[in-house]
């Protein structure tokens, strides 16, 4: 991934991150809260050998051994030797074993300086230990490990308190701070490990970048999610200034400059599978293209779960079943929609043989007066992964626009349906992306798809517009133009 893909995931997640953030912080101080206070008290013995009247080199040997001894002392410290005396002293209900794991001893390099901390819950407590060990250490140093050989005489090694233990004033542990922060980045790495992970197990289509993937075919446009569009689907209609239905005008300026060599018009808008917004992206990009002064029929060739003739208002007993079994004329099954050019054959009545009426040499018969005749024909086919009427019908036409919803629209999906039309043979123009997010990460914003493209389309339309509207004499021109 790109370092743009890791910034959409933090921006996409960032609630999650959040949340989980701060029930870290929560969490790393209520565990503070719930730890039992220590305190640490420490006492400084210094260790060195008696040398009296000695000379100088006995002076520097005395040090070294007393350097090589002090390594020795600090694992006595917490022996029963030394530990039981200080039981005995203070009285302690407890044990060498219990007490030990309390007491530690350390030496700097190099010196024969011993140090000596005690931890306990009582700082009184820790100090009064503390000050007990050393003087107990002390004591079995200079009267039991350096014993003298005679009784009157002086123990060698000599152990001196140089910095008794005082009562501590604040707790050693726990480090509430340090809880709190490590609570947190807990929480943080918990929110984008779960945030990383949803991205990988999902497969939807989100970005433009998710289609890039799959298919090398041009982004045609990206039509924004309306909530209110069951209840207005034809929303360049209903609400031509929106930017909604500017987007669809985006779409119509990309569909004029789409393979303008030769041969008809003709395209099949299509897509993986329901729901996806393909009956919707085809009307209104009919109206779209209408409004610039084209000639624009507009075919329901989902023979199975029609949809063009609810929206668009019209009576759909009569339609292209209707045509193809030789029953209507096309002409006559031809019913003119608003104030434009803009004809549209419904569906008819459903048919039990959907696939094999859309195949026939009767389907090319009806395409082929219909693309001389009209400058677009737009035909709302089934999804592709459902059944093959779509795959059937584009190989009668200029190719496939396919549809694909952000957010609902699985990758393996969209795959599958690409290679359906690379194994059928047929040419797929380029993808659609339907219900994009107005706000978040995955949105395009309003200048991507409407303003600045409209623009451009304001500009290119007068041109083609005129070509457009030039009559073209065939025998379909008896309809009701």
């Amino acid at each position: 991934m790109e370092l743009r893909d890791y910034v959409r995931i933090l921006h996409k997640n960032w609630i999650l991150i959040l949340i989980l953030l701060v029930l870290g912080l929560i969490g790393g101080a209520g565990y503070a809260a719930l730890q039992a206070p220590k305190y640490v008290a420490s006492t400084q013995l210094y260790v060195s050998v008696r040398t009296e009247g000695a000379a100088t080199g006995e002076l520097v040997q005395g040090t070294t051994f007393a350097r090589q001894m002090v390594t020795s002392y600090v694992d006595v410290v917490n022996t029963a030797l030394v530990l039981d005396p200080v039981i005995d002293e203070l009285g302690l209900d407890t044990t060498v074993s219990a007490l030990a794991p309390k007491v530690s001893a350390t030496t700097p390099l190099n010196t024969v300086l011993i140090g000596i901390s005690v931890t306990d819950g009582d700082a009184d407590q820790a100090a009064k230990l503390a000050n007990a060990v050393a003087d107990s250490f002390t004591n079995v140093v200079q009267s039991t490990l350096e014993q003298p050989a005679a009784e009157d005489v002086a123990s060698p090694v000599r152990v001196t308190i140089t910095e008794p233990a005082v009562a501590p004033t604040a707790a050693a542990s726990p480090n509430v701070r340090m809880l709190i922060i490590l609570g947190g980045l807990l929480g943080l790495a918990l929110g984008v490990g779960i945030a990383m992970l949803r991205t990988v197990l999902d497969t939807r289509i989100h970005t433009m970048h998710d289609i890039e993937d799959i298919t090398d075919q041009p982004m045609l446009g990206g039509i924004a999610f309306d909530p209110e569009a069951p209840k207005r689907p034809l929303i360049v209609h209903a609400d031509p200034r929106s930017p909604r239905a500017e987007s669809f005008r985006t779409l119509r300026t990309n569909l004029q400059f789409l393979d303008v060599e030769g041969g008809p018009r003709i395209f099949v808008v299509s897509s993986a599978g329901p729901g996806e917004g393909k009956s919707t992206t085809t009307a209104n990009l009919a109206i779209a293209l209408a409004e610039t002064g084209a000639r624009v029929a507009l075919i329901d060739g989902d023979l199975r779960l029609p949809r063009i003739a609810d929206y668009m208002g019209l009576e759909g007993g009569v339609g292209l079943t209707d045509v193809l079994i030789g029953r209507v004329d096309v002409a006559d099954a031809l019913q003119k929609w608003g104030k434009n050019e803009l004809f549209v054959l419904t569906s008819g009545r459903i048919p039990p043989n959907p696939s094999e009426l859309l195949g026939s040499a009767a389907m090319t018969q009806v395409l082929q007066p219909l693309g001389e005749y009209f400058d677009y024909v737009l035909i709302d086919a089934p999804p592709l992964l459902l059944v093959t009427d779509a795959a059937v019908i584009g190989k009668k036409t200029r190719g496939i626009i396919l549809v694909a919803a952000s957010g609902k629209t699985k990758k393996q999906e969209l795959t599958g349906a690409v290679r359906s039309l690379e194994t059928a043979g047929v040419n797929l123009l380029g993808t659609v992306v339907t219900m994009l997010p107005t706000k978040g990460p995955d949105s395009y914003g309003y200048g991507s798809y409407t303003y600045g493209s409209t623009h451009i389309a304001e500009q290119a339309e007068p041109e083609i517009s005129t070509a457009q509207a030039q009559p073209k004499r065939r025998s379909v021109a008896k309809t009701r133009a």
